[in-house]
């Protein structure tokens, strides 16, 4: 076998390691959604009990996509809206309730449940029609 060969089926076989990883995560997210959303305490907490409309950002300072969506977020916690920004780095325990394997990701929750869970960026027009 050539070194070509060899060198392609490393590379075939690191690109099927990322896509599984990817197909993945993205079949444990479709399992979240129509879930109870994890017992939380504090605000977060509260508010899911309540069942009032509810939205939380998992975020790390480490991560490029999540620079522009945080201020974002941080201006919808402004005006009174139940939106949690969650910093992974400092709060791992909330984002492995949760079931949190990338960032940014965006979870959705109504009535205790669970409505939908949004891997990646998204514009700051969508974000605010998750919280209407």
């Amino acid at each position: 076998m050539s070194g070509w060969a060899i060198f392609g089926i490393v590379i075939g076989s690191i690109v099927a390691l990322f896509v599984g990883m990817r197909l993945l995560m993205v079949y444990k997210i479709k399992k979240l959604k129509g879930k109870r959303a994890p017992d939380l305490g504090g605000k977060m907490g509260k508010s899911v009990r309540k069942g009032q409309p509810t939205l939380f950002y998992f975020y790390s300072p480490q991560c490029g996509a999540c620079k522009t969506m945080t201020p974002v977020i941080k201006g919808m916690k402004g005006v009174g809206k139940n939106v949690f920004a969650v910093d992974i780095s400092q709060d791992m325990g909330t984002a492995r309730l949760f079931g949190i394997m990338a960032t940014p990701t965006t979870v959705q929750v109504n009535k205790g449940i669970i409505q939908d869970v949004i891997i990646g960026p998204r514009p700051k027009e969508a974000l605010e029609q998750l919280v209407a």
